[in-house]
C-alpha cells in the first residue's frame, strides 16, 4: 500500500517542512501454521532437559511476520535519501516489542535506518540486518528461512556456547546489529562491496563494544559467491563489562549455482571467540539441491553439520526437505520437514525459536501459509 504525499498536504500538517516525501509505502507479511517437533526443551541451554514432543500453532514458518514503514525522497541528479521502520510480531499472539539486546526490548527490532543512495552506492545508518545475513541466504538454497536453513546452523554455532535466545547480541556473528552504519557499493561486473562499522560509545574505551564487517560478492550468470568476514568487540554477555577485546568473530565462504530449473550449493563458516577460543571455536559446513517443477512450485533441500572444534563429541547434522506453492504473487502456502542428529550438547534447531533436547536426534514437520502485503 502506496500512500503519495503532495508538497501541499505535507505543509498543512507539518509547518515549515522543505520538502515533499516522494513516497511512503506500508508493507508486511504474516506467516503462520502447524508445527510438530518429537522433542522440545524449555531453553537452548546445552544441558535443557526433554521435556518431550509437541503439536502448535507456530509463527513464522517461511520467515518472519513483520509489518514496516519505508520512503523515499528524490533530490535529483540519482540521488535518494531513504527511510525504513520494520520489526516483527508474532501471529500467534499479535505480541510486539520482541527481544532486541540484553535488558530491553523493540518494536522495530530489525531495521530502523536513515540513508542516502546514488551512482556511489547506499550509505544506511541505524540498527540494520548485518550484511553477512544477506551473503549467506544468496549462497543457500533454502535462503536464510526459519525452518531447516543456513540460519539455524548459524544459530546452531550460537547456541553452542551458551546463548540463550533472549536477544540479537549473540557471540558469534550478528544477525542484526544496532547503531550501525553500512556502506553497499553498487556492482561493477557482478561483484559488490559492503563493509560496516558500529561504533561502541563506550567512554574512555575506543573499542569497547564496536564491529566491523566486510562482505564481498559476485554475481552474474547465475552463480553468487560470497566471502565473509566480521569482528565484534565485547559482544553477548560481556558487553556489561567493555573490555575492548575481540571476542566475535565469523567467517564464511559461500555459493550457489543455478542452470535451468536446478539450483546448488555449499559453504563453510568458522565461528569463534578470538580473545579465548576455549570458549568458543565452531566450523559449519552446508549443502544444498533445490528444483522449481513449475513457475509456481518449489522443492528445496539442505544438509547442515556443526562441529566443535574444541571437542570432538559435540557435532550435529541437520536435513531437511521442503515444498513452497505460490496461490498467487503475495500467497504461498509450504511444507517442511526436518530431521537433526546432535551429539554431545549440541542443540542445534531445526524451527527457529523452537528449542529441540540437547544430544539426541529430533524429527520436525510443519505445514503453513505466508501472504505478502
Amino acid at each position: 500500500m502506496k500512500m503519495k504525499w503532495s508538497s501541499g498536504a505535507v505543509l498543512a500538517v507539518l509547518a515549515g517542512a522543505a520538502h515533499a516525501q516522494s513516497s511512503v509505502t506500508l508493507y508486511g507479511a504474516i506467516d503462520a501454521g502447524l508445527l510438530y517437533q518429537s522433542t522440545t526443551a524449555d531453553s537452548f541451554a546445552p544441558h535443557a532437559p526433554n521435556t518431550g514432543h509437541v503439536f502448535s500453532f507456530k509463527d513464522a514458518g517461511l520467515y518472519s511476520s513483520f509489518w514496516g514503514l519505508k520512503g523515499t525522497e528524490d533530490l535529483g541528479g540519482g540521488y535518494q535519501a531513504n527511510f525504513r521502520l520494520q520489526g516483527v510480531f508474532n501471529s500467534g499472539s499479535g505480541r510486539l516489542g520482541l527481544a532486541d539486546t540484553t535488558g530491553g526490548t523493540a518494536v522495530f527490532n530489525q531495521q530502523t535506518t536513515i540513508g542516502l543512495s546514488g551512482p556511489f552506492g547506499s550509505f544506511d545508518l541505524g540498527r540494520q540486518f548485518t550484511p553477512m545475513i544477506y551473503a549467506m541466504a544468496d549462497t543457500d538454497v533454502r535462503g536464510s528461512g526459519n525452518f531447516g536453513s543456513i540460519l539455524n546452523a548459524w544459530l546452531g554455532m550460537n547456541q553452542a556456547t551458551g546463548w540463550q535466545g533472549t536477544n540479537s547480541n549473540v557471540p558469534i556473528g550478528a544477525l542484526y546489529d544496532s547503531n550501525a552504519i553500512v556502506y553497499q557499493s553498487p556492482k561493477f561486473y557482478g561483484v559488490s562491496l559492503a563493509l560496516e562499522y558500529a561504533p561502541g560509545g563506550v567512554p574512555g574505551q575506543i573499542q569497547g563494544g564496536t564491529r566491523e564487517s566486510a562482505v564481498l560478492n559476485y554475481s552474474n550468470y547465475g552463480l553468487n559467491l560470497a566471502a565473509v568476514y566480521y569482528n565484534a568487540h565485547d559482544t553477548n554477555t560481556a558487553a556489561a563489562s567493555p573490555t575492548g577485546l575481540a571476542n566475535n568473530r565469523f567467517y564464511y565462504l559461500g555459493a550457489k549455482y543455478t542452470f535451468h530449473a536446478v539450483s546448488v550449493s555449499a559453504s563453510y563458516a568458522i565461528g569463534k571467540n578470538p580473545s579465548d577460543t576455549s570458549q568458543a571455536n565452531y566450523e559449519f559446513i552446508s549443502g544444498g539441491l533445490g528444483y522449481q517443477f513449475t513457475p509456481f512450485l518449489d522443492i528445496s533441500s539442505g544438509v547442515y553439520y556443526i562441529k566443535d572444534r574444541n571437542d570432538a563429541t559435540n557435532h550435529s547434522i541437520e536435513y531437511v526437505l521442503g515444498g513452497e506453492y505460490l496461490l498467487s504473487k503475495r500467497t504461498t502456502v509450504y511444507a517442511q520437514v526436518g530431521y537433526v542428529a546432535n551429539r554431545g550438547t549440541m542443540n542445534q534447531a531445526i524451527a527457529y525459536g523452537e528449542p529441540v533436547a540437547p544430544g539426541v536426534s529430533t524429527t520436525a514437520a510443519m505445514i503453513g501459509v505466508r501472504h505478502s502485503f
